[in-house]
């Protein structure tokens, strides 16, 4: 049997997209076990922590000026306190807009490896040999350029949405993932994923929010796309260091 270790997931932002990261983390898993040729048993798996905490806006924090706009990095701290008390040794967070406040969390808990969910997609489409990708994500992601940067260290040319496309993005995220209408929400993201693919060719489009391959999952309307859920990316990371320990380029 696979010796593992105990790992954590920072959720909360939105709940249901951390109750879905958790599925994809059990997927991912599991098919690690196949390939390393291990019996899949309920016994394999490694301990696993989700903390869903109520974390304020991220998009909201990073657009205000006002005192306290950096709130939400309190609460998430709380949480990682408690996941590195239960022994996590590597730790994945379930919001794209939340890394923002990645260099924090990690400079405050040394003896966790917080995952960096740009980084690992950038690396895992730079060695499948994409070079062109398109970003579909919160106002708060390409505030603090989160893909932009790791992508650009992997060597990856990034597409962004023109202003229109964000607004409906943002649209998308709030009033249809989070409001409960996945119509409205696959409506709006297909439409922004069509537009980028229209505009920019045959690109890999990382859908870099949780909400939205929450909003696109089974849609006809972008089956003929290459989009990259930045969710799997990483649960699959995440599987790795569970079964694997640290990174090899530890914190880095």
């Amino acid at each position: 049997m696979l010796k593992s270790h105990t790992v954590g997931i920072l959720g909360g932002m939105g709940p249901a997209a951390g109750a879905d990261f958790v599925r994809l983390f059990v997927e991912a898993c599991a098919r690690l076990m196949r390939e390393r040729g291990e019996p899949v048993r309920d016994q394999a798996f490694p301990e696993h922590w989700l903390a869903q905490v109520p974390v304020p806006d991220r998009s909201g924090a990073l657009e205000s000026t006002a005192l306290g706009a950096h709130q939400p990095l309190e609460p998430m701290l709380q949480a990682l306190g408690r996941l590195a008390a239960l022994g996590s040794r590597a730790v994945a967070i379930a919001c794209n807009t939340a890394h923002a406040w990645h260099a924090t969390l990690q400079e405050r808990f040394p003896q966790i490896e917080v995952l960096h969910v740009a980084r690992e997609v950038s690396a895992q489409l730079a060695a499948e040999g994409v070079r062109d990708t398109a970003l579909m994500a919160s106002e708060g992601t390409y505030r603090v350029g989160l893909y932009e940067r790791a992508m650009a260290d992997a060597g990856l040319a990034c597409h962004l949405p023109l202003a229109g496309e964000r607004k409906l993005l943002m649209r998308g995220i709030y009033e249809g993932v989070k409001a409960g209408d996945l119509r409205l929400a696959e409506d709006c993201f297909s439409r922004v994923a069509l537009q980028l693919a229209h505009r920019h060719g045959p690109v890999a489009i990382v859908m870099g929010c949780t909400e939205i391959p929450l909003g696109l999952q089974n849609s006809a309307a972008v089956s003929g796309l290459q989009l990259v859920d930045p969710a799997q990316v990483l649960a699959s990371a995440l599987a790795v260091r569970a079964y694997d320990g640290a990174s090899q380029h530890g914190h880095a």
